[in-house]
């Protein structure tokens, strides 16, 4: 690499083709792994810039080995990589570990994934060993930095069948995922209005605030992508498939300086994402708001009735309608990095 990265993705792709790559091709010759750049960073979403680098940004891989001592391969490479490349330290501290170390993680790619969801390790290579629990702990933000990031090299395979196994919830889960964002709006929907005609704009505000950040939430859960945390979760809803016309309804409710256009903005972008999910093959409803009996308000029809309809699993319906998954239930980042809350939220 004869030029300065433009990106965490390219600077770990050449770290790992003209560096590790041949380090690990002399040393270990025949050694069955898969080279990524998963976890955590901004790079792994594709969303790093020069400002990104002024932590954990830098010389970082995902190494998977599974039938070698991860141990011994990390301690070849802290032993063995020069010091420096391409003018970067091959070693360095990060937030969560002020150590000066080499930055290849080392592990099994089912021990790496429970690192992230907290899963055991022994149900997530089971084909069937997820538990509902399981799906309900998990965030997007956590099975992105398992599956977003680019893979340069699975040579056992196990990273590729771990990241198709998480791709998505179990179809009933889903729907009742959906089903919970849908009856979130609807819970608040009105108090927009209803904030707003006793001269509380500001209240009016950071109520419709609420919606768009759950209708964000709801984009990524009807187009089936994980979404991230809060920093990227409307610039990855943007890039969705239809992505431009909801960021553009969204800026109305986020720009209108009195409540009749912010409810009115509400409503065109409910409107919005009841079609799509129309369009995506769903029950809906059009229209999908209506009057709030006699008020000058709006309120959400039942959608979450349409989509709880379709839950055939005995489980998942005895859930409690409209409570939904940890992220759903909870916006405590402190809650949501730790699995073991995540959880005690949904009962696991």
């Amino acid at each position: 690499m004869d030029h300065e990265p433009t990106s965490g993705i390219e600077l770990s792709r050449a770290y790992w083709e003209q560096v590790v790559r041949p380090l690990l091709a002399r040393r270990r010759p025949g050694l069955a792994v898969a080279a990524a750049r998963l976890g955590s960073g901004s790079d792994v979403l594709g969303y790093d810039d020069a400002q990104s680098r002024d932590h954990d940004w830098g010389l970082r891989l995902t190494l998977l080995v599974e039938d070698s001592n991860a141990a011994e391969i990390d301690a070849l490479l802290e032993r063995e990589l020069p010091q420096r490349w391409q003018g970067l330290p091959t070693r360095f501290e990060t937030t969560w570990e002020p150590v000066v170390r080499q930055r290849a993680e080392v592990a099994s790619a089912a021990e790496f994934a429970a690192s992230r969801i907290g899963i055991d390790p022994a149900r997530l290579t089971d084909p069937h060993g997820l538990q509902l629990t399981d799906w309900l702990s998990l965030t997007g933000q956590a099975v992105l930095e398992i599956t977003a990031g680019p893979v340069f090299h699975d040579g056992p395979g196990v990273l590729g069948a771990l990241r198709e196994r998480l791709s998505w919830y179990p179809r009933d889960v889903w729907m009742y995922a959906l089903a919970a964002d849908w009856h979130r709006l609807g819970q608040e929907f009105p108090d927009v209005g209803r904030a707003g005609l006793r001269g509380d704009e500001d209240g009016s505000a950071v109520i419709a605030a609420r919606h768009v950040r759950t209708m964000l939430h709801l984009a990524h859960l009807l187009h089936r992508r994980w979404p991230p945390y809060g920093k990227w979760l409307a610039r990855s809803a943007a890039e969705l498939p239809g992505g431009a016309v909801l960021r553009s309804a969204v800026h109305e409710v986020l720009r209108a300086r009195d409540w009749r256009a912010r409810q009115t903005a509400l409503a065109d972008a409910v409107e919005l994402l009841a079609a799509t999910q129309g369009a995506r093959g769903l029950p809906t409803l059009d229209p999908a708001t209506e009057a709030f009996f006699e008020r000058p308000h709006l309120g959400v029809r039942d959608l979450p009735a349409l989509l709880l309809d379709l839950v055939e699993d005995p489980e998942v319906r005895a859930l409690p309608a409209g409570v939904g998954t940890a992220e759903q239930i909870s916006d405590n980042v402190t809650v949501l990095v730790d699995h073991r809350a995540r959880r005690r939220l949904v009962g696991g």
